[in-house]
This record gives C-alpha cells, sequence and structure tokens, in this order.
C-alpha cells in the first residue's frame, strides 16, 4: 500500500516537472510584433498537433479527400487508367463529344499530379504548357463509366484560377501554392498567428482564427456558401470562385451567384432550381429553411469523432433528419401517398447532376409536382424520380395529387345532441 502511495507521488511529480519544465522552455514571444505581420496558411498537418481529435475526423469527411496529392499517395487513383476502356467508354456516347474519341489525351498514371474527388465522380489533374490543367476525362463512381470533360479546350483552362479555391486551401495565384484538400484553414481562416503565439497567450491565441460556431448563424453559413455555390469572382475577372474571401467576412462582396434569370440555362432549371452539383447553397437560398434560420450545419456536420453513418454526412439517415425537427402531425392531405413519411422523396428529389443525372438532392426542401413539368418540360418533378412512377401519365399524377391533397368533407348524420338539449329546457 506504502509502495503504491510513493509510485503514484513520484508519478505526480514527474508530471509537474514537465509540466514547468516545458513551460520553463516556452519561448518568449511579442505578440504585437507578431500579430502586426500578415496572417499566412500554415497547412493542416501543423493543426494536428494540437488537435488531433479534430484533424482525425476531418480526415473521415470528404472535404478532407477533395484533393489529393498522387505522387505522395498513388491509391488516390481510383480505376485503372486504362486507354483502350476509356476509348471504348468515349464511342458510346461519340455523338455528344466535340472531339473523336481517338484524339482524347489520356493520362498515364505518372502524369497525374493530382486527384479530384471519389465519391461521385473523379478527375485527374495534369501540367500543361505550364500551368496545371484538368484532364478530358471523368471516371463517374457508381457507374463505373467514363465519360468526357471540357474536351475541346481542356489545355487551355488554368485549374487554379478557374476551380483552385474551393478545391484546395490557401491558393495564392501568384505563386501557384496551395495545400491539396479542403482543409482546416478553409473555414478557420490562415492559421500562422495561431501557430506561432504560446499557449501562455491563451486568449489571444483564440483571437488569432475564426471559430464558425462562434459567428453570427447568417455569416457562419456563408462559409459553406463560397463553395457550394456557383457563379463569379467579384474580385478577380477570370475566377469563379470568391477570390479573396475569409470566413467570417460577407461572401457577397467577394462572389456573385449565378442564376437562370441572369441567363444560366446550363446548370439551373427555369423555376431557379439547381440542376448542377455544388450548388446547394443557391437552392438553399430560396427555401424557408433560409428564411426561418435553418443553415447547413443544421443537418449536416462538418467534423465529428468516428466514421459517417451516413454517404452525406447529415445528422441523421434519411428522412430521420427531417423528422428530428418535423414532428409528423398526422397522414392525411399528400401525406397520405404511398411514401409518406420518406420527406427525402418528395422534399429533396433527386434532380441534381454530379456524376450522373440525378445523383443529388434538391436543397429547396420543396415538392416538384407533376403540373411544374406539364407547363414546362425541362423541369422535373419529385412523382417521376421515383420508380414507382416514372412512366405514369403527368396529368394522371398531378389529377392523384389534387384528389390527395384536398381534405374530404365529412360524411354521415347530423347529431342532434345539441337541438334535443335546448328543445328539453
Amino acid at each position: 500500500m506504502a509502495r503504491n502511495k510513493r509510485n503514484l507521488i513520484l508519478l505526480v511529480l514527474t508530471v509537474w516537472l514537465a509540466q514547468t519544465g516545458c513551460m520553463a522552455t516556452e519561448p518568449e514571444v511579442n505578440v504585437a510584433q507578431l500579430t502586426s505581420k500578415p496572417k499566412a496558411y500554415v497547412g493542416s498537418e501543423e493543426c494536428k498537433t494540437c488537435h488531433l481529435e479534430h484533424y482525425d475526423s476531418w480526415k473521415m469527411t470528404l472535404h478532407s479527400r477533395m484533393m489529393v496529392d498522387a505522387k505522395a499517395n498513388q491509391d488516390a487513383i481510383i480505376t485503372e487508367l486504362d486507354p483502350a476502356a476509356i476509348r471504348a467508354d468515349l464511342e458510346k456516347i461519340k455523338d455528344s463529344l466535340k472531339l473523336p474519341p481517338d484524339q482524347f489525351f489520356i493520362p498515364k498514371p505518372e502524369e497525374v499530379l493530382y486527384t479530384i474527388g471519389s465519391q461521385w465522380k473523379q478527375r485527374y489533374l495534369v501540367e500543361k504548357n505550364g500551368m496545371l490543367v484538368m484532364a478530358p476525362v471523368q471516371f463517374n463512381t457508381d457507374t463505373g463509366r467514363w465519360v468526357n470533360y471540357n474536351e475541346d479546350k481542356w489545355d487551355k483552362n488554368s485549374w487554379i484560377v478557374k476551380c483552385g479555391g474551393c478545391h484546395a486551401t490557401g491558393v495564392d495565384l501568384e505563386k501557384g501554392t496551395f495545400e491539396p484538400a479542403v482543409g482546416c484553414e478553409a473555414c478557420h481562416g490562415p492559421g500562422s498567428w495561431h501557430v506561432a503565439l504560446p499557449k501562455s497567450a491563451l486568449f489571444e491565441k483564440r483571437e488569432t482564427v475564426v471559430n464558425p460556431a462562434k459567428l453570427t448563424p447568417g455569416v457562419a453559413v456563408q462559409i459553406c456558401g463560397s463553395c457550394h455555390n456557383r457563379g463569379k469572382a467579384t474580385k478577380h475577372d477570370k475566377a469563379e470562385w470568391p477570390v479573396g474571401y475569409m470566413p467570417g467576412k460577407a461572401l457577397e462582396t467577394y462572389f456573385k451567384s449565378t442564376s437562370y434569370a441572369a441567363g444560366d440555362k446550363q446548370h439551373l432549371y427555369g423555376n431557379e432550381f439547381s440542376k448542377a452539383h455544388h450548388q446547394q447553397y443557391i437552392d438553399w437560398k430560396l427555401s424557408k429553411h433560409y428564411m426561418e434560420g435553418v443553415s447547413c450545419t443544421s443537418c449536416h456536420y462538418v467534423h465529428q469523432l468516428g466514421v459517417s453513418d451516413t454517404r452525406l454526412q447529415t445528422r441523421e439517415a434519411g428522412s430521420k433528419q427531417c423528422l428530428s425537427c418535423h414532428t409528423q402531425l398526422n397522414q392525411n392531405l399528400a401525406h397520405s401517398i404511398h411514401s409518406h413519411a420518406n420527406c427525402v422523396g418528395c422534399h429533396m428529389p433527386r434532380v441534381v447532376k454530379s456524376a450522373e443525372s440525378g445523383d443529388l438532392h434538391s436543397h429547396v426542401f420543396k415538392p416538384l409536382l407533376p403540373k411544374e413539368t406539364l407547363a414546362n418540360s425541362a423541369i422535373p418533378n419529385s412523382c417521376q424520380t421515383c420508380h414507382k412512377h416514372k412512366d405514369t401519365d403527368l396529368a394522371e399524377l398531378q389529377k392523384q395529387y389534387d384528389a390527395l391533397a384536398r381534405m374530404p368533407k365529412p360524411m354521415g348524420q347530423t347529431i342532434g345532441f345539441i337541438n334535443d338539449v335546448r328543445g328539453a329546457q
């Protein structure tokens, strides 16, 4: 017993000495002098030194895998870059191509510098004419087929200018430098001050980076909107990402979103719903969620300990996410149809294209009715995204919906109890 007590005292003394030793050797830092210099990006690997649990949870997210250095990790390429197989797939869609399949540039594995994406599709960055460009072929993960990507101008578009700021972190357009991945500093801002300040400068250290959870919600959600968006930079005439934007700033100053009304028929439907990927912010701003203050992180987590239970990093799977806020009150009106309790099926139809048509959900959270397609055949509807109604006549579908969406009149005999009571008086 005495030995155990002595050992415990020795352990406590050892820990105390280690801590005081660290404190004694902690370098003196002039906080004012340090913070007078411009902030710089240090990279997510630097963050893990002190925030290992957050780093590990971030590594499990799609953000960390958005862009991978293929030279450092050849396994980042998820398929074989087999020219014969690629050209065979391109041959199947040759009528829609701008070049014959035999004229496509097919990158060799050793030519791929970075991969972009992997969950829905994967693209490949190579160097051409002294700049990083996207190879003109794309592998669609779910269907396992190869398709074209900007084959007529692939070697003329600088990836870092057009897209870099949303696939990488800390992009410097002049130096051509960046951290591959949507890293810690993409949401928390440059970390050089934070890293340089000693732990003893606790309060100053905390103030040197942005914590989105401590921003006003309307500003915090714009961090997501800086990339889950489509449009043009306001501070750069060629970039399609918000050059100069920093977490905590107003996005509109640095970026103008696209719209159907402004002429973008490629990425939006006539009702302004998105039909292309990474536009969730555009959809959300049309929704009642936006009006009521329900933001991206109300449904999606950014990083958490453990492996995600869902493919889309939602806090709950499927319609359970909706029902965590929207209490199920009844099963009448439109909610009496066969898909009742499948909120996502009607309110978030798969009408958005990432790799293949309909592989992403709308984020307007509004059912698209058959009558909208009847009025404009280019606009899809919720009903026909379901396998059960895929080929059903649209007019019949709308008729059925209208019948279900009306509360039936009460049926039966009039109760005479009230009159009988009055007569007895």
